[in-house]
């Protein structure tokens, strides 16, 4: 039987579909509302823990009252005179008393890569560094212009003991979490051993933290870090330690996986807050930070809000740079040259040029093992071939244009720790071909490509990261230069979180990657033996016995002019046996929105990301409003 579509079907389909759409909108709808009312009874719950505490202060201050104890006003810290501020928050302090500050608008950055994990300890980026800096607080900060400690949530006047092994820090009064709870010395105990449980995913931060034999609470407010032996950054590692809160974070002890599996449980007693640290994931293209309205410093955070785009496209972060959507730019050595010569662009945003003083270095990282075996790069010939073929000085002048310092080692060239007597290798085809020779490669069939004595040719992948303009020129560069010598490059563009997964399987032949560097940079993490852990930063599988001990030997020794020649005997090492090809330093070349003001460039480097925070915006230039 032939079946006719009729107005009355005609009709029906449109009631059904229009029933369809009705019935998303209500869906949709509910999820709103359902994400509101998350959202309400998450501030109404913290509402009352606020309104339960004060009511405590006050039924202490009414029974002082009452009993005729007389109420004597601390010469507190968060008094509004400038002596009573603390000096950790002084910079920002003074840049909250110009005529022209106001507090509000937000400060929007871009991420040239998506962020795996935000969660402390199992992330291994500086972009969840840089996240985690504004939500996670310390005991004590470094001064960006004199580099000395200063009391964050600790008071100035720690104690350390005759031997040197143990520090007493004093935490202030009135520090506390996001939601509330007071920072007490217990958290700093159970930080240390929440880092130091071998369940929980934090290679990393146990191989820093290993000279700490014990965080004892003596009280609520005075904690006790006792050291196995005498280490050089002792106070750094003691007052640089990120709080955890025991309360948010002691459920994970029972449940590691949980937390290593994780992908936002990021939470402390910051300026700033993740909004839910229990439901954010890495897949909505941009992190946002939001005011801790609780904040407890001497001076409130100056931004409403902290947002992260995910751009992974050099030409999209400067297109959206261009039409006002990020506030921060880092401009590449080629774009920077034109852009300074932008009059518009100029008119809207000030540049900056400059060599930080702690700026990291990038590097080739060649690959010791793979398999279970030794790889072609375990011969140090082969490796010091390989950094006598890579012309870094050419990598300088024609892919950053001068903006670039060549890399001799871990240390900067103006760090004490550098050695002057060592020098950036030269490029030397010629000591390349005769160490090669020695190591047993030759063109044995007359191809034009090395064979080593199996007559395998010599060609390897080199891992590098897919969005970055410069660093795809800087391969192609490599890979021409090494050609010439018989040797194969075959590009492997990679994205981000898969790199991350590669470094920790050790699955790669090579890997330019780059370390950030501090005023003075600790050996053990990346080149120590004991590192070759899975996860740890040894991921080149590199060994020198010699190295190893001379980096214990430097860790333990407190006095700087008996440290400093260890440091340089390291130097030595590494620059012998070249298990990274040191490629450069770069220069910072940066476009900030000039609604920003009071942008310095410190000892520290730029005070961009920094806490307390010392930017802001004026009130007649502020765009964003809640």
């Amino acid at each position: 039987m032939e079946h006719r579509f009729t107005v009355k079907d005609f009709f029906l389909f449109g009631f059904l579909s229009a029933l369809l759409v009705l019935i998303l909108l209500a869906m949709y709808m509910v999820d709103r509302q359902w994400q509101k009312m998350t959202q309400l009874e998450r501030l109404l719950s913290e509402q009352a823990m606020d309104l339960g505490r004060m009511r405590s202060t006050l039924g202490a201050l009414e029974r002082r009252v009452s009993t005729g104890d007389p109420l004597r006003r601390d010469g507190g810290e968060n008094q509004a005179g400038s002596h009573a501020v603390p000096a950790a928050f002084q910079r920002a302090y003074e840049a909250s008393q110009r005529p022209d500050f106001q507090a509000g608008d937000w400060l929007v950055q871009a991420f040239g890569t998506s962020l795996k994990t935000l969660t402390p300890l199992v992330s291994s980026d500086i972009y969840a560094s840089q996240v985690q800096t504004f939500v996670q607080e310390s005991l004590l900060i470094r001064n960006p212009e004199t580099l000395a400690w200063e009391g964050l949530l600790a008071e100035d006047d720690w104690e350390v003991s005759e031997d040197g092994l143990s520090f007493l820090f004093r935490l202030r009064k009135g520090v506390a979490f996001s939601d509330g709870h007071a920072v007490e010395a217990k958290d700093a105990a159970f930080t240390f051993a929440f880092i130091m449980n071998g369940a929980i995913a934090a290679p990393r931060a146990r191989a820093y933290f290993e000279k700490i034999e014990s965080v004892t609470a003596r009280n609520a407010r005075e904690v006790v870090f006792r050291f196995k032996e005498p280490y050089f950054d002792s106070l750094s590692l003691a007052g640089g330690m990120p709080i955890l809160a025991e309360h948010f974070y002691g459920r994970y002890v029972q449940a590691p996986e949980t937390f290593n599996q994780s992908k936002g449980f990021l939470f402390g007693s910051g300026p700033y807050r993740l909004s839910n640290p229990q439901t954010w994931t890495p897949d909505r293209g941009f992190v946002e930070l939001e005011r801790n309205p609780r904040y407890w410093g001497a001076v409130q955070p100056p931004f409403n809000r902290l947002l992260w785009k995910i751009i992974e496209n050099d030409s999209a972060r400067l297109t959206t740079f261009r039409n006002g959507d990020i506030d921060v730019y880092n401009a590449r050595p080629l774009e920077f040259r034109q852009l300074v010569q932008d009059k518009a662009l100029n008119a809207r945003a000030r540049h900056l040029e400059y060599m930080s003083p702690t700026a990291g270095y990038l590097y080739i990282g060649w690959n010791q093992m793979r398999d279970g075996k030794p790889a072609r790069f375990a011969d140090r010939r082969v490796r010091e071939a390989m950094t006598y073929l890579t012309d870094r000085q050419r990598i300088i002048d024609q892919i950053l244009l001068g903006y670039a310092e060549p890399a001799v080692s871990p240390f900067s060239l103006r760090s004490a720790q550098h050695d002057p007597a060592h020098r950036p290798r030269p490029y030397d085809p010629l000591k390349a071909k005769a160490l090669l020779s020695e190591a047993g490669y030759a063109d044995r069939d007359g191809d034009g490509v090395l064979e080593d004595a199996n007559g395998q040719p010599f060609d390897f992948e080199l891992v590098f990261l897919q969005d970055n303009e410069d660093t795809k020129r800087l391969v192609l560069f490599l890979r021409d230069v090494y050609a010439r010598a018989g040797i194969l490059l075959r590009p492997k563009p990679t994205e981000w979180s898969v790199m991350l997964d590669l470094l920790n399987e050790k699955n790669f032949d090579a890997i330019t990657l780059g370390w950030s560097s501090g005023i003075e940079t600790d050996l053990f993490q990346i080149f120590h033996s004991s590192q070759i852990l899975a996860g740890g930063d040894n991921f080149i599988s590199y060994r020198n016995p010699r190295l190893d001990t001379l980096i214990e030997q430097a860790r333990a020794t407190v006095e700087e002019e008996v440290r400093m020649p260890l440091w340089h005997q390291c130097e030595r090492i590494l620059y012998e046996d070249q298990p990274y090809t040191f490629l450069l330093r770069r220069n910072t070349l940066a476009f900030i929105d000039a609604r920003m003001q009071n942008i310095q460039v410190t000892r520290l480097g730029l005070n961009l990301n920094t806490v307390p925070v010392e930017w802001f915006v004026p009130g007649p230039r502020q765009k964003y409003t809640r």
